[in-house]
């Protein structure tokens, strides 16, 4: 069976290397991003954030009229009809957690007045923070008259920065998209072509031809991690902060759980445009709700529950959570379980229901 994994991966290889251009992206997807993404940013009536508040240990607060929630939160409106309104969550924190919320991503803006005055810690590269901090300095300006750039402290270490939140994003979507073309679609593209028919026909394992597919999959997502990790780290001082061992099972996990889905996608269909169709089902909505490019806190908080248990969602915040948290093996052993039995349930059902002829 070695031998036949072996002369399998050195044939995926082969292809990848004659058609690079077999990963493709189909013409309805821009469509469906475009309406995912209105979807996410249109439909609201108020856009709702969250920013952390260190508050004042004396008692005395910058919003003293205003009343808190039952866990301490207040919820502050900005702007006008014209411009339209954002609603912002203060949430209560000490700066340890306020600085773990930011490179958490659940908040982008650190409201602290623990020493009288507000003070403000923000990404000033981050738009959506230059936005929560100009909303700020205009609901204070009753109260505060004298905000300046001296109050202002620009968020420079390593793993609170946008970037940081970004990369280790764009490390797992890239995982995801490397699983769900790369294996799915050519494995639909073989079953177009007769291929699979041919392949069945030989002594061939199927169990060593899906073996091939992930080990190949696996050696060239590994590459393509690679470089977009050398490039952020030397751009832009990306580094890894927590255990190199958890990261790396979390890249094995994260690909055996979408080989899984993208056998089970690739099962039964002999079409390119519903195998176009039923690969962006996967990964669209994940692209969009995942975290990936922005925080997914701003969500309803039972959408949020949702998205919390998405594969693309568990590996992202766990990447994030090695990168900048500095998270050791045990932190994030429960993401690797789950990943791996993801993998495994959804191998499970697609091999049980392939269509081979």
């Amino acid at each position: 069976m070695v031998n036949q994994v072996t002369q399998l991966v050195g044939v995926i290889y082969k292809e990848f290397l004659r058609n690079p251009g077999i990963i493709f992206w189909s013409l309805f997807f821009p469509l469906l991003m475009a309406w995912g993404l209105g979807i996410a940013f249109t439909k609201q009536d108020q856009l709702i954030r969250n920013a952390a508040w260190i508050q004042n240990q004396d008692g005395m607060s910058i919003f003293p009229n205003e009343e808190t929630d039952a866990n301490g939160v207040l919820t502050v409106i900005a702007g006008n009809d014209a411009v339209g309104h954002s609603t912002y969550k203060l949430i209560p924190a000490t700066p340890v957690e306020a600085d773990l919320m930011m490179k958490k991503g659940k908040v982008t803006l650190v409201l602290d007045e623990s020493e009288g005055e507000v003070s403000y810690r923000f990404d000033p590269k981050n738009p959506d923070a230059q936005l929560a901090y100009y909303h700020f300095t205009s609901i204070l300006a009753g109260t505060q008259q004298n905000v300046d750039e001296a109050r202002i402290n620009p968020v420079t270490n390593k793993g609170s920065r946008y970037v940081d939140f970004l990369v280790p994003g764009l490390i797992a979507m890239n995982i995801m998209m490397s699983c769900m073309w790369g294996i799915s679609y050519n494995l639909i593209d073989k079953r177009i072509r007769k291929l699979l028919r041919r392949m069945v026909a030989t002594p061939m394992k199927k169990s060593a031809f899906m073996m091939a597919q992930f080990i190949a999959r696996l050696g060239l997502s590994g590459m393509e991690v690679m470089i977009i990790y050398v490039f952020t780290w030397i751009y832009f001082g990306i580094s890894i902060q927590g255990s190199i061992t958890g990261l790396l099972l979390l890249f094995v996990a994260g690909n055996a759980a979408f080989t899984g889905i993208a056998i089970l996608v690739s099962s039964r269909t002999a079409n390119s445009q519903v195998g176009n169709g039923l690969i962006n089902l996967v990964v669209m909505p994940m692209m969009i709700l995942s975290g990936i490019f922005f925080s997914y806190h701003g969500f309803p908080d039972w959408v949020i529950a949702f998205i919390e248990w998405m594969p693309l969602t568990i590996l992202a915040d766990n990447i994030r959570s090695v990168f900048n948290e500095g998270a050791m093996l045990p932190d994030v052993m429960p993401a690797i379980i789950i990943l791996s039995v993801t993998g495994l349930v959804f191998y499970g059902a697609g091999i049980r229901i392939y269509k081979w002829y």
